[in-house]
């Protein structure tokens, strides 16, 4: 599937889609939850859907709405799926089903599209998991899906590497159901605020976590989850194509729906734009955004780790900068979907972005992007990022593979187009 893109003026309010990360996490609790739970406003898209598939093969009960996903849990007792997990194109879905598979005592085999079967390590946390004499193990050379995991996990002493945050997830949130309390030991700690988000939901359970700079946890285990009711916030990731679209088209977009206080590790990105001098009022009240793309702004350096999400729509902002922009700490970025570092830097470059590569990042000097035919890389948030770029360059562009956008941003043609986006 593709889409032209022209260049745009664009203007106008849109509701900014729900958050992947909660709705994900806040389904993985009602499975494990005792009773009913209700999730309002969540992301319907295709890893949504292959989360439900996984729980109710662990067991629970599942029945989806247009305004709500209703669940009865498991009350902490998985059963034995009676088919393979698939998580499509979704690693977060790998790791932390990884995670609760190695609670159950039966065998269970996790799987996933090519890039989960191919690029996307789990390793670390395989090997943690193994160190408590539980079978958890790669069935291919290289050690990726199919994985095959049979617990049951004991309460114990873990170790692994966390440049990637979601094993370290995986295993903060399986502890939670051990019988006993556990501690986990962290080397080279990333992406942290993807951890706060992880560690908000075991706190807003009451499940008591010590954490020690990232690099030592302590689990009280013996979680027992009530049913909950939760309306999924929205994505600030998504909002970032939002307000990357006014900039580079040199427009103003009110953005809403979004929590300022909520703990979304790519909130930091409206700080980072505005020290850029990029004006973004925000309102915490009513959870509202308006950019106005109007002004000029510079670049400036960027230490990604924090929100690794934003590696490509920065790399196109920084094109429209009126100085180089400098983004480094992203190497985690190359294991994702696709090689992002890779990726972007390749599709910018067709379009005459002075741009270059480095090991865990980029150097983007001011640009005047052309139009172009590009590729996704199979990537949502490539695919996102490129036609934001062609929104702001000088003549029509193609973008193949834009189906993957589902994943986080299901309505995107539809808000676009809404704003004036010439898009077909």
């Amino acid at each position: 599937m593709k889409y032209l893109v022209k260049p745009s003026t664009i203007s106008g309010d849109v509701r900014v889609p729900p958050s992947k990360s909660h709705t994900l996490r806040a389904l993985l609790f009602s499975m494990m939850a005792h009773g009913d739970s209700v999730i309002s406003n969540y992301l319907a898209s295709p890893d949504t859907m292959l989360m439900i598939e996984a729980m109710r093969k662990f067991g629970a009960q599942v029945v989806v709405e247009d305004e709500a996903i209703y669940v009865r849990g498991v009350a902490g007792k998985i059963e034995r799926p009676n088919d393979v997990i698939n998580v499509g194109n979704s690693g977060l879905l790998y790791r932390l089903l990884a995670g609760i598979a190695a609670l159950g005592d039966s065998y269970v085999v996790i799987t996933g599209d090519e890039s989960i079967r191919t690029r996307r390590p789990i390793k670390p946390l395989l090997h943690a998991l193994t160190s408590q004499n539980i079978f958890a193990e790669s069935s291919v050379p290289g050690g990726y899906a199919p994985i095959i995991v049979k617990g049951p996990l004991r309460p114990g002493c873990f170790s692994l590497k966390g440049q990637d945050s979601q094993p370290i997830s995986s295993l903060l949130i399986a502890c939670a159901f051990l019988p006993g309390c556990s501690e986990i030991y962290v080397s080279d700690p990333g992406e942290r605020p993807w951890i706060d988000l992880t560690l908000s939901w075991l706190s807003k359970f009451g499940i008591q976590v010590i954490n020690a700079d990232y690099r030592y946890y302590w689990i009280s285990g013996e979680a027992k989850v009530s049913g909950f009711e939760i309306q999924v916030p929205g994505d600030f990731s998504t909002a970032a194509y939002l307000i990357a679209a006014a900039i580079v088209t040199k427009s103003t977009v009110s953005i809403s729906g979004l929590d300022m206080n909520d703990v979304q590790g790519d909130k930091v990105l409206v700080e980072i734009l505005r020290t850029m001098g990029v004006r973004i009022a925000s309102d915490e009240e009513s959870g509202r955004l308006v950019v106005d793309g109007r002004w000029e702004f510079s670049g400036t350096e960027i230490d990604i780790n924090s929100c690794v999400d934003a590696l490509p729509i920065l790399a196109v902002i920084g094109c429209f900068a009126s100085s180089p922009t400098t983004i480094r700490g992203g190497e985690v970025c190359r294991v994702k979907e696709s090689d992002r570092i890779s990726s972007i830097v390749t599709e910018l470059k067709k379009m005459g972005a002075n741009i270059e590569e480095k090991r865990d990042g980029m150097i983007i000097r001011p640009s005047k992007l052309r139009g172009a035919t590009l590729t996704s890389h199979n990537d949502h948030r490539i695919a996102l990022s490129l036609i934001v770029a062609a929104l702001g360059s000088s003549c029509q562009s193609e973008i193949q593979g834009v189906e993957y956008i589902a994943k986080t941003y299901p309505t995107f043609l539809c808000d676009f187009l809404s704003l004036g986006g010439k898009i077909e």
